[in-house]
């Protein structure tokens, strides 16, 4: 009988033999594991691509070397010699399709031709581009207002894209960019806009060289931006204390075997990385750095009374902060109680984290989506800026503020333009330019554009990239709204589930990806750029042929839409698309910080937008550092969960074998799962009490009290190191329990990280819909 508690067997430590032979099996997975291990070599180089898959920054002086597993996992998937042809559609209806998992539909290969979706047979149909985009045109043309079509915008898309994209919808006439970045990082820009002025990170890679001390708040980076986990490393090795605040004991936040390390493979060894490992509910990550800050300004207090220095940075507080005496008087009245009982932390740990952030010159605090997916996210980036301001960590080598952002470019298409609030010198600048009336009333964001769908006021939508229908919340509402459309397009590189709800027209037009050559009429090998998450700005060159010859890149693909819908009289986006140079000269006469553009990002490892903030210029409404003086929440959904029975609060997160929504595979390595994506992750006392009433596999119900039946079928227990009253499980499997109505105040971002839930028998749950 297997031992019901017993956790599953899981690596000793990321990276290692365990991530080569994973590289191993991805790249003959593609059956192209030549043009795939040669693509490599020219993933993050000065003369390659930009690898598709995270944001994080490449050294200055790197190897031949610049990738990590799901790099190899992203580059390999892209460049499989897997086709999906007209011919396959013919065989498949979309009903069929429907049915099968995201790994099926992304594993039949590349689409090769621009699809039509005809109602009469069920079937998509190729059909030519120019006939696609007349018709795109002509549907566009035929709304009654601009405000009824919605521009998607996948973090994947190139900067050149992004531009071109959101110039198209402005010349057409509308704001309404729902983007990738509302549903990550949106708290991020958000809050660090209201404290700094500027809602990007203020660190560079080399930064971390420099700190004394590393806090890692609510990301996982051994599978979700493997690369950091060497600079963590190495920040380890020489000293610096890396604390990390995760829910669920991570692995690859534990230990690190080098796979570039010849004698540490052979030895079989790795190196530790978390010097402190600290393990809060959901949801109580401003609560506990409210109680490091509480214990950091006790600390001071005790120092000053005994004559000895302050523990702050009285010069910095002095000159270029504002809102310290309010921040002062909310950790006041912040009881440790209230922060124990929030946090789930003790008072001795938290105030241990406090004497390392004091006793370190120089400190960085690195965030993810276990920050900004809850209701209060934006209150915690401003919460973690406020002890980072406390002893002067911003603007200085070593320190800093880093929010590590997802795909590749969500950072530069922000910078570009997809933004449904644009600057109003942003728009003053496009019609210096081009010559026509921007719209000035600000768009939809995803959660209004769903809406918009779904009430009728919005009757198309166009995808640049992305799987809206599988990275969104509420997925029968998403499915809903999207095949109630009058026109869908999608640009995409493979089939995925959103394809498989058009409206009353439905196009799937196909792309170039990031590692194939995209040469133009005169055979001039094009680039595009992206921007990391330090604010680096890198030329990107595919060097694989591509998947087919019908295939557009997603530049010529957005300028012959915007050509049959708004025309070429003032703005000749033929010409943009067959130089993306012109395209470049555009930015850099409408967007700060381009000065020189085209000849910048053609030196190795491109160039960095200035960052006002990382120089202790901040650009807010006082000219100062904002300290925020917010109460903690009234009481997080993990404090809701523990009053009632049969309650908890689930968080969705990526299987190590995923990219956001796109599935490499079924196993999930770093957490002992092999060949299956339906387990829900619980503390193992929590999974006994389950399984005595429920048994082994179990649905999951939502809680959200609005009328709507929220039910995640056929889950497996799987017992891990987390909080009691705490699950968590895969999206997009279980996005169908994360209700619309639930998201961040001030950034609207699904709450995705604290969905209040029951568990049940398979039978009851199933009776009960």
């Amino acid at each position: 009988m297997t031992d019901p508690v017993s956790t599953p067997k899981r690596s000793s430590a990321a990276g290692g033999w365990g991530a080569l032979k994973s590289c191993g099996k991805h790249l003959l997975g593609s059956r192209s594991p030549l043009s795939g291990a040669r693509a490599l070599l020219k993933a993050n180089q000065p003369d390659g691509f930009d690898c598709p898959g995270c944001a994080w920054g490449d050294p200055e002086h790197g190897s031949s070397f610049e990738f990590c597993e799901n790099g190899v996992k992203a580059v390999s998937w892209e460049a499989t010699d897997k086709r999906t042809p007209p011919k396959f559609f013919a065989r498949h209806t979309v009903s069929e399709l429907r049915g099968w998992s995201d790994y099926a539909l992304e594993g039949e290969g590349r689409l090769t031709h621009p699809m039509r979706y005809d109602a009469a047979s069920d079937r998509y149909v190729a059909v030519s581009w120019d006939t696609a985009f007349a018709e795109i045109g002509a549907t566009l043309r035929g709304l009654d207002h601009p405000d009824q079509a919605e521009f998607y915008t996948s973090g994947r898309a190139s900067n050149e894209a992004a531009y071109l994209y959101q110039l198209f919808a402005r010349a057409y006439g509308t704001n309404n960019f729902p983007d990738c970045s509302n549903m990550c990082h949106e708290a991020s820009g958000i809050g660090l806009a209201h404290a700094i002025g500027v809602g990007k990170g203020t660190v560079l890679l080399e930064d971390f060289e420099k700190a004394d001390a590393i806090f890692v708040v609510g990301q996982n980076p051994g599978t979700n931006h493997p690369r950091m986990l060497a600079d963590l490393r190495k920040a380890a090795e020489r000293g610096a204390k890396v604390v990390v605040f995760n829910p669920v004991r991570e692995r690859g936040l534990e230990r690190f075997a080098d796979p570039q390390n010849t004698v540490e493979m052979l030895r079989g060894a790795s190196r530790p990385i978390a010097s402190h490992y600290l393990q809060p509910r959901l949801g109580g990550d401003m609560a506990a750095f409210r109680g490091i800050a509480k214990a950091v300004f006790a600390a001071d207090d005790a120092a000053l009374a005994a004559g000895r220095p302050s523990v702050l940075d009285r010069a910095f507080l002095a000159s270029h902060t504002e809102g310290l005496a309010a921040y002062r008087a909310a950790a006041d009245a912040t009881g440790w109680d209230a922060i124990e009982d929030q946090s789930g932390l003790s008072r001795a740990i938290l105030e241990e984290v406090a004497e390392i952030y004091i006793t370190s010159s120089k400190s960085i605090a690195t965030w993810a989506m276990g920050v900004t997916q809850h209701r209060h996210s934006v209150a915690t980036v401003r919460e973690i800026a406020n002890l980072m301001f406390l002893r002067g960590n911003i603007g200085r080598p070593g320190a800093g503020l880093c929010p590590v952002r997802g795909h590749s470019n969500v950072q530069g298409d922000r910078t570009v333009g997809i933004n449904e609030k644009p600057p109003a010198a942003f728009l003053d600048a496009l019609e210096r330019e081009f010559g026509f009336a921007a719209p000035r009333r600000h768009g939809h964001n995803v959660l209004a554009a769903i809406g918009a769908m779904l009430d009728g006021t919005a009757k198309a939508f166009i995808g640049l990239g992305g799987n809206f229908a599988r990275a969104t919340p509420d997925t029968a509402l998403v499915a809903k709204a999207l095949a109630s459309c009058e026109l869908t397009v999608h640009i995409a590189t493979k089939l995925n589930h959103s394809h498989l709800v058009p409206g009353r027209v439905g196009y799937v037009l196909p792309c170039l990806g990031r590692t194939e050559i995209d040469r133009n009429a005169a055979g001039k090998t094009q680039i595009v750029t992206v921007e990391d998450s330090m604010s680096m700005v890198h030329g990107s060159g595919g060097i694989n042929k591509p998947a087919s010859k019908e295939l557009r890149s997603e530049i010529a693909i957005i300028a012959g839409m915007a050509a049959a819908t708004v025309g070429s009289d003032r703005i000749d986006w033929a010409a943009m698309a067959e130089d993306y140079d012109r395209i470049r000269d555009r930015i850099e006469r409408t967007v700060p910080g381009f000065a020189g553009y085209n000849v910048r990002v053609r030196r190795p490892r491109g160039f960095m937008l200035r960052n006002l903030a990382a120089e202790r210029v901040f650009e807010t409404a006082t000219g100062r550092a904002n300290f925020s003086a917010d109460a903690l929440p009234a009481a997080t959904e993990h404090q809701v969960a523990a009053g009632a029975d049969n309650t908890f609060v689930l968080q969705t997160f990526r299987s190590h074998d995923q990219y956001n929504t796109t599935i490499y595979g079924l196993d999930d390595r770093y957490r002992g799962v092999y060949g299956e994506r339906r387990v829900i992750f619980c503390h193992p006392d929590d999974l006994v009490t389950l399984r005595q009433s429920f048994g082994e596999r179990v649905d999951v119900v939502g809680l959200h009290a609005d009328g709507t039946s929220r039910i995640a079928e056929d889950f497996r227990l799987v017992p891990f190191d987390m909080p009691r009253g705490s699950l968590a499980g895969y999206y997009p499997e279980l996005n169908v329990l994360v209700p619309l109505s639930t998201f961040g105040a001030e950034s609207d971002t699904p709450t995705s990280k604290s969905v209040l839930v029951t568990v049940c028998p398979r039978t009851v749950a199933a009776a009960a819909a």
